[in-house]
């Protein structure tokens, strides 16, 4: 078990935007509803259901808005004609850094020439499928957040089969990431939770499996700002790039 992840540093700096920031209604609303029809309609039966209420939740999202979402996730929202749909699309921006956008949406044409726009508005360029995702390995990602002994990080993490974690600095108040394969979150989640470690947040992430230096500010605000933008967009679910910064 090794207590040290690249990636952590990447998410944790300036470089990357947190994807939780930039979220609205819309796109954790969106979330509960492919969840909902990916898998059954139960979130005590439903993993990915349930922790994507669990944001929704967090973000302050009412519990009306969550039963509504739900009930279309399910078809049984009368007035649900929508579809949506999850597609991937990978670019590049200043240096040839890659980038993952993972995306929910009923229209493809228009979430494509929003994200092309992005690109080409902040110095990068929307690719092709399968030209960036090669770099990058999905994981499970469980986020914990309080008090809590190392010690006891390491011993539940091994027992439920993690593949290693990262401690944070972080002003007044403990950070960690523990990463698993994506067949074994919800164990890992349930055993975290079962040692009564301060779990907030578990998710599928992208992981890059190299990353590129950015020793230059101004190439550092071009990519920060690409990223914002595409985060903004309500298609747009989360953004995964594959830079750490060096300054």
């Amino acid at each position: 078990m090794a207590g040290h992840s690249k990636w952590a540093n990447i998410k944790r700096q300036k470089a990357r935007v947190d994807a939780k920031k930039g979220k609205t209604f819309t796109q954790l609303s969106r979330a509960i509803i492919v969840a909902a029809r990916n898998g059954i309609p139960d979130p005590a039966g439903n993993f990915q259901l349930r922790t994507a209420i669990d944001k929704a939740k967090a973000a302050g999202i009412p519990n009306d808005n969550i039963e509504r979402s739900l009930a279309k996730g399910a078809g049984t929202y009368q007035e649900d004609g929508v579809v949506f749909e999850e597609i991937r699309y990978e670019g590049y921006g200043i240096d040839g850094v890659a980038i993952l956008i993972e995306a929910l949406t009923d229209n493809r044409n228009r979430a494509a020439a929003d994200i092309r726009a992005a690109f080409s508005k902040n110095g990068g360029n929307l690719g092709e499928t399968g030209c960036v995702s090669w770099m990058f390995e999905q994981k499970g990602v469980i986020t914990l957040e309080g008090e809590f002994s190392e010690d006891t990080l390491l011993e539940v993490s091994a027992e439920a089969g993690a593949d290693n974690y990262e401690i944070i600095e972080a002003e007044n108040i403990q950070i960690a990431e523990v990463f698993t394969e994506i067949a074994n979150l919800e164990i890992l989640h349930q055993t975290l939770k079962a040692s009564h470690l301060p779990v907030q947040e578990a998710e599928l992430r992208w992981i890059p499996n190299n990353t590129i230096e950015v020793n230059d500010p101004e190439k550092e605000r071009s990519l920060i700002k690409l990223i914002e933008t595409l985060e903004s967009l309500d298609d747009v679910q989360n953004v995964t790039a594959n830079y750490e910064l060096c300054l």
